[in-house]
């Protein structure tokens, strides 16, 4: 198989116990369908990494080194990381470095969703509180007595 590059001939290696195709000329990864998810795997379980990964698609200048048709550029999970594919499903092709930018981003979409859980089960409490949930008079009973009692 060939770099859809630069045409050098790709040597199969291991790259983060995943086996990819590399070109040593670009640097750039072959990743077969499935590697893609394989990768994302490295730091992430299914559900942290569920979600649309293809957006903006639009027609690449590379052509796929299996099938040689020309294949669709797109936008990694809406991030501003262009990563090139086969309209068959072939297969990804990496830049020099992509493979590293992908991992970073499923670390910050991790961190993301830790964080939206935090903050939901904060709203909850809030929100029970101002309810008098709990077991306490919430934050309406607190400013009751504050103002000196209830209804006269």
């Amino acid at each position: 198989m060939q770099c859809p590059k630069d045409g050098t001939d790709l040597i199969e290696e291991r790259m983060h116990g995943i086996e990819v195709d590399h070109c040593g000329t670009c640097n750039g990864r072959w990743l077969d369908h499935h590697e893609l998810d394989e990768l994302e795997a490295t730091r992430a379980d299914e559900d942290e990494r569920r979600g649309t990964i293809r957006f903006a698609d639009r027609t690449s200048d590379l052509r796929c080194p299996i099938c040689g048709e020309p294949m669709a550029a797109f936008n990694y999970r809406a991030y501003d990381l262009e990563i090139d594919t086969c309209r068959d499903e072939h297969g990804f092709w990496l830049d020099a470095g992509e493979e590293g930018r992908v991992r970073d981003i499923i670390d910050e979409r991790v961190r993301e969703l830790k964080r939206s859980a935090s903050a939901e089960v904060a709203w909850g409490d809030f929100l029970n509180g101002l309810s008098g949930g709990g077991g306490g008079d919430g934050v309406w009973g607190s400013v009751r007595r504050f103002f000196g009692g209830g209804r006269r």
